[in-house]
C-alpha cells in the first residue's frame, strides 16, 4: 500500500533528543490522527513502534511496516499495509427466545462480513446484541463467549459472538417501600406499564419512574425488576416482582418569588401548595401574584387521575388589572378535565364568570357568562423546551347562551399554530399564526376572555400588550376578530447565546372591513436556560413609530 505522508507534531522530547525536538508522523492521514494522541515519545524508538503496532491493530491493520528515522526531528513512519476485512460472522442466542426475534438479533447484527475490523466495533456489536435482550424480556441475558481470529497474512477475520439469553421474565406484583400518606391505589392511578403478568420491558420501568416523578407527590422513584425473587410459572416464564423505592415530597410547600414582564410590568408574588389536601391525595394550590398591570388571587383543587387518566380540577380566581386604559374586575369560578391522548392534550371546561370594565372615556360595563369550552393542543416537536424541529397546534371551541346564565349568545373560535424548521446545524427559524372569530351579534356583555386584543410579547412585538383593538373611548377593548403573523430567525453563536431577527403583523377588529394590520419588527437576543430560552427583543412598530421593548421565556405554548 502507498504510504501518504502527513506531519503532526504530537509530543516534545524523548530520552536521547533535546527537549526541543518533536516527534512526527509519517502515515495516511486517517490512521495519523489516530496515532498521534496516544504514542509517547519518551518511551523510546522501540516502545514507540510497539505502541504504534497495538494501536493499528485495533484499526484492523495486523502486518504494518513501521520504521523510525533520525532525519530533522524523530520521524515515524507508517505503511499499515493491508486492512483485515471480516470474512464470517457465527452469531448464536441460546435459550428460550422467539425464532423471529433470534433472527432479527443475528441479521442486525452491525459488523457483518464484508466490514473492516476495527476492535471498538466489534466491541459495540457485541454490547448491542446485549442491550436489546437485556431491555426486552431477557433480564438474565449474558455474553457467554467471544472470540475474533485474525488471520493476518490473508488480512481476514472470522468473528464468533454466544449468548444465553436466559429465560423470559414477566412482571409480578408490585412491592412498595417509602409509602407513608399515600397508597398503593394512588400509584396504580399513573401506572399503564407494568401491569402483573406481562412481558418485562426496561422501557416500562423508566417510563413509570419518570411519569410518578413528575406528580406531585413523589420527589425520587426507583423501580427495579428482583430477578432473585424470581418464580418460574406452567409456561416456563420467569415472574419477578418489581420493587419500587420511592420518597415522598413534602406535605406543605410554600414560595415567594419577584420578576418582570415586558406585558404586565413588575410583579411579586407568593404561593402555598399541598398535594395531600384532607388525606386524599388531592393538591391544593393557591397564591397571589401583584404585578403592575395586574393582580391575581387564585385557588385550585386538582384530583389524581381517574381509569382513564383524565386528572379533574376546580378553581376559583379573582384578578383586576387596568390595561391600555381600561380597568377590569372579574370573578370566576370552574371545574376542568385534562386528559392526554398520545401526542393530543385534550382540556374539557365549564367556567362561569363576572366581569365589571371601567373604560376610560366610556360608560361602565358588567358582563356575565358560563362558558364550556374544549381545547386540543397537538406536540409533535424535537424538545419541548428548546425545538429546533417540529409542529405545536391549538384548537379551542367555546360559547355561552342567554338562557344558560350569559348575558349574551355567543361563539368563540381560536386557533394558534408554531411551527418550528432546522436551518444548518445550529439555527432555526419560527414560523408562528393565530386567528380567532366571536360570533355574535354584539361584542357588548361578553368578557374580554372571549374577545380578542393583539400586541406585545407572544403577540405582535413592536406594540404594548393589548393595546391593537377596539377603541372605546380612550380605552382599549376586545373584538370580535384576531388574526397574527410571526417569523423568527435565530442564529446561535454558540451553545448559549443567540441572535433573533423577526418581523410579526397582526390586529384585533371588531369587523372584516376593518381590518390593517399592524406591523412590528426588530432584533433580539436569546440566552438558552435551564427552564428554556430566554429572549430580550427590541422592536419597531411601523404603525405608532416608535420601539419597545420586550422580554420572554421563548417556549411553545
Amino acid at each position: 500500500m502507498r504510504s501518504l505522508r502527513l506531519a503532526l507534531p504530537l509530543l516534545l522530547a524523548c530520552l536521547a533528543l533535546p527537549a526541543t525536538a518533536q516527534l512526527r508522523i509519517e502515515a495516511p492521514a486517517a490512521l495519523a490522527s489516530r496515532l498521534s494522541p496516544f504514542l509517547q515519545a519518551e518511551a523510546g524508538p522501540q516502545r514507540l513502534q510497539a505502541q504504534a503496532r497495538d494501536i493499528l491493530a485495533t484499526e484492523g491493520y495486523f502486518s504494518p511496516n513501521i520504521d523510525i528515522v533520525d532525519h530533522d526531528g524523530l520521524q515515524l513512519r507508517v505503511d499499515p499495509g493491508p486492512r483485515t476485512l471480516i470474512e464470517r460472522v457465527d452469531l448464536n442466542v441460546d435459550g428460550p427466545i422467539d425464532k423471529e426475534r433470534r433472527q432479527a438479533l443475528i441479521s442486525g447484527w452491525r459488523l457483518p462480513a464484508g466490514q473492516p475490523f476495527r476492535q471498538e466495533d466489534w466491541n459495540t456489536a457485541k454490547q448491542q446484541v446485549l442491550a436489546e435482550l437485556l431491555a426486552n424480556e431477557h433480564a438474565d441475558a449474558r455474553l457467554v463467549d467471544s472470540r475474533a481470529d485474525i488471520d493476518a497474512e490473508a488480512a481476514r477475520a472470522t468473528l464468533s459472538a454466544r449468548y444465553d439469553a436466559g429465560p423470559r421474565y414477566r412482571y409480578g406484583e408490585l412491592e412498595f417501600s417509602g409509602l407513608h400518606r399515600y397508597t398503593p391505589e394512588l400509584v396504580a392511578r399513573y401506572n399503564r406499564q407494568v401491569r402483573p403478568g406481562e412481558p418485562y420491558r426496561a422501557a416500562d420501568l423508566q417510563t413509570l419512574t419518570g411519569i410518578l416523578q413528575s406528580t406531585p407527590y413523589f420527589a425520587s422513584v426507583r423501580a427495579e425488576l428482583d430477578t432473585a425473587a424470581a418464580q418460574i410459572d406452567a409456561d416456563g416464564n420467569a415472574v419477578a416482582p418489581v420493587r419500587l423505592r420511592m420518597r415522598e415530597r413534602p406535605g406543605h410547600r410554600a414560595g415567594f418569588g419577584i420578576g418582570a414582564s415586558s406585558n404586565t410590568g413588575a410583579r411579586v408574588e407568593a404561593n402555598y401548595n399541598t398535594p395531600d389536601l384532607f388525606g386524599q391525595a388531592w393538591e391544593f394550590d393557591t397564591g397571589l401574584r401583584l404585578e403592575q398591570k395586574r393582580q391575581t388571587f387564585y385557588s385550585d383543587v386538582i384530583l389524581p387521575p381517574d381509569d382513564k387518566q383524565r386528572r379533574h380540577s376546580i378553581g376559583f380566581v379573582r384578578e383586576t388589572s387596568d390595561i391600555e386604559k381600561l380597568r377590569t374586575e372579574r370573578h370566576a369560578f370552574g371545574i376542568q378535565s385534562v386528559q392526554q391522548r398520545g401526542s393530543v392534550e385534550q382540556r374539557l371546561s365549564l367556567n362561569w364568570q363576572r366581569e365589571t370594565r371601567w373604560p376610560d372615556g366610556s360608560v361602565d360595563i358588567t358582563s356575565r357568562a358560563l362558558v364550556p369550552n374544549a381545547m386540543w393542543t397537538w406536540r409533535q416537536i424535537d424538545n419541548l423546551l428548546d425545538p429546533r424541529a417540529g409542529t405545536v397546534l391549538q384548537l379551542s371551541v367555546g360559547g355561552g347562551a342567554k338562557a344558560a346564565l350569559s348575558d349574551q349568545n355567543f361563539v368563540r373560535l381560536h386557533g394558534r399554530i408554531q411551527h418550528y424548521l432546522p436551518v444548518g446545524p445550529r439555527d432555526t427559524l419560527a414560523l408562528r399564526g393565530e386567528l380567532g372569530r366571536t360570533f355574535a351579534d354584539s361584542r357588548l356583555r361578553i368578557p374580554q376572555d372571549y374577545l380578542f386584543r393583539a400586541g406585545g410579547t407572544g403577540s405582535v412585538r413592536g406594540y404594548a400588550y393589548q393595546s391593537l383593538g377596539i377603541k372605546e373611548g380612550e380605552a382599549t377593548v376586545g373584538g370580535r376578530y384576531l388574526a397574527v403573523a410571526s417569523a423568527e430567525y435565530t442564529h446561535w453563536l454558540n451553545d448559549d447565546w443567540g441572535l433573533a431577527l423577526f418581523v410579526d403583523a397582526g390586529d384585533a377588529v371588531d369587523g372584516l372591513k376593518d381590518i390593517r394590520l399592524a406591523t412590528g419588527y426588530g432584533l433580539g437576543v436569546r440566552w438558552r436556560s435551564p427552564a428554556g430560552p430566554i429572549g430580550a427583543d427590541l422592536a419597531y412598530g411601523e404603525r405608532e413609530g416608535r420601539l419597545q421593548l420586550h422580554f420572554s421565556l421563548a417556549i411553545p405554548f
